[in-house]
């Protein structure tokens, strides 16, 4: 029971992240903010990385796993934490999450292609709901200003989040690297560009006090904990049991979106996040535990 209600605190950290980044982008420009966050997440990572146990596996590091591991670098934390903060900067909370569900779906098709990993019929019927999920949501089409952009920013989102995935399963299954050294390195170098490229573009911003207590709580509490702790249920539960509990987030958003931030939640948009929820479970059940983008 104990991992069980650990993955929970876990993805309910993960979940608050959505609502904390739509108060801190009043301030903070979202490039810079989410660059700023996995900076402050990477260095308190850091010792972790280079504790004894570690040393050896970072020194031995071939030149082509320290290419995958900028790749994914820039794929989960440069790309897709970019396109999640600019999603959040223009589309409400729950509709940014649901979008982020197409991942698993994608990363299906993406595994048949690229690592010969062929869907099940389970995987099948997932994408039926998905689908049929994101019809019930949206249907019929009603988008506010800004929304259209914010769409095609979060679907090119979920595509490089399928693609680095993808490539994380990859460097994964072969076990050669620890999970501790894919996580630090990827972020350490996928941060650093993030943040380069929003300061470039926005210049340095003026953080004020909440602001500041913001970053700090996502950084070490909602990144480098939650990993931390997320890694310590993986011991104890089975693959289904933490898909099942991931796959909370997405109601876990909307109740804390319409609670903070006043977003509303009609029968027809719930009805629609079930469907999307237990497409998503269905897809990801092979998989068992996905990057998370909180």
């Amino acid at each position: 029971m104990r991992p069980v209600l650990q993955a929970l605190l876990v993805t309910f950290l993960w979940s608050t992240s959505f609502i904390i980044i739509k108060w801190g982008l009043a301030e903070i420009p979202p490039l810079t903010f989410a660059g700023l966050r996995y900076s402050i997440a990477f260095l308190a990572l850091l010792p972790l990385a280079l504790a004894p146990k570690y040393r050896n596996q970072l020194k031995n590091l071939t030149a082509t796993q320290w290419v995958k591991l900028a790749s994914l670098g820039v794929l989960f934390y440069s790309l897709t934490q970019g396109t999640l903060f600019l999603g959040l900067s223009l589309l409400p909370s729950v509709t940014v999450s649901l979008v982020l569900n197409f991942t698993p779906v994608i990363v299906v098709f993406m595994g048949k292609l690229f690592i010969q990993e062929a869907p099940t019929r389970l995987q099948i019927a997932g994408i039926l709901f998905f689908v049929l999920g994101i019809f019930i949501y949206f249907f019929p089409v009603h988008l506010k200003s800004g929304e259209g952009l914010g769409l095609i920013i979060m679907i090119f989102g979920v595509l490089v989040n399928a693609g680095s995935s993808t490539l994380g399963r990859e460097i994964n299954r072969s076990g050669a690297i620890s999970p501790v050294i894919v996580t630090v390195i990827s972020m350490g170098i996928g941060s650093l560009v993030l943040l380069l490229v929003g300061i470039m573009k926005d210049g340095i911003p003026t953080i004020g006090l909440s602001n500041g207590l913001y970053l700090l709580w996502m950084a070490i509490i909602n990144t480098a904990f939650a990993f931390t702790l997320w890694n310590v249920t993986l011991r104890s539960l089975t693959a289904m049991q933490s898909s099942i509990i991931n796959g909370t987030m997405l109601i876990q958003i909307a109740l804390l979106a319409w609670f903070f931030l006043g977003e509303s939640i009609t029968a027809k948009t719930g009805l629609g996040m079930i469907f999307v929820a237990v497409g998503a479970l269905l897809v990801q059940l092979r998989f068992g535990n996905k990057n998370h983008s909180a």
